[in-house]
């Protein structure tokens, strides 16, 4: 419309051009008043289609920007503010995708629960300010062995984080927590209270199986919990692969292989 609106007022200059030259064969006091007036009007009007287009263009950037904000909001609520993995809402959002979407050709899913050993007494031999930078190291740590545009670290909760690992089987699992634990010890982060080494190590617990519709993402969440407890009971700074089962109360847990 606005197009049609500057054609029309190309065509109104172009006929006050022509009275101007007294092409139309009308000359009358009345004619002049009438070209005065129209002159006028015609300017005017193209001031307003200015006028018109500046805020077509501004309301057009706002609702860019109010956009491109939108998106960066809805970005940044999948994120831990502290440590910049994701946070457990992604976690709890991503697993229930996967689940579906695998479990249409049963494509192997990985999962792996890891805990910082004795961070409690990180917090109280360095303080809490030390303690939040820790968690940031640990989780930068963590993102430097996940390279596949799939896998995804998340902060599950404290100290806890998780790692998902899409179309990775149990021997992958295996090989990407050897990864972590080794690249965490050659941090060094010191860690003088740590009844395991003199920096900062953690214990993990993985678990993996070809999915099907019915499992639950807390089946995968329990289960490699239920490692990375016998990490713990086995002296931490170590991984244990748990065989996934569906999970049922009272279930009884079959250890599997730790490092």
């Amino acid at each position: 419309m606005y197009f049609d609106e500057q054609k029309l007022h190309r065509k109104s200059l172009e006929f006050i051009e022509k009275l101007n030259k007294k092409e139309c064969g009308i000359e009358s006091a009345l004619l002049a008043e009438l070209l005065r007036n129209y002159t006028t009007l015609t300017h005017e009007y193209g001031n307003l289609l200015k006028q018109i287009q500046n805020i077509t263009e501004m309301s057009e950037k706002a609702i860019t920007d109010l956009l491109e904000s939108s998106i960066d909001m809805k970005d940044k609520v999948h994120y831990d503010v502290l440590t910049g993995a994701y946070n457990r809402r992604y976690l709890d959002e991503s697993l229930d995708y996967h689940i579906k979407t695998m479990s249409r050709f049963e494509g192997a899913l990985s999962l792996l629960i890891l805990d910082i050993d004795y961070f409690k007494k990180y917090n109280d031999t360095y303080g809490h300010n030390e303690g939040d930078a820790c968690l940031r190291l640990v989780s930068g740590s963590l993102a430097e062995c996940i390279t596949r545009e799939a896998d995804f670290v998340a902060r599950y909760g404290g100290e806890e984080f998780v790692v998902v690992l899409p179309y990775t089987d149990e021997h992958g699992a295996n090989a990407v927590a050897e990864r972590l634990l080794e690249n965490i010890r050659a941090k060094r982060i010191p860690h003088e209270q740590s009844d395991v080494a003199d920096y900062v190590t953690f214990s993990i617990g993985a678990t993996a199986v070809n999915v099907k519709y019915t499992h639950k993402a807390q089946d995968y969440i329990k289960r490699a919990d239920e490692g990375l407890y016998i990490s713990k009971r086995n002296g931490r700074n170590r991984y244990t692969f748990v065989e996934f089962k569906e999970f049922v109360e009272n279930d009884i847990v079959k250890e599997e292989s730790v490092l």
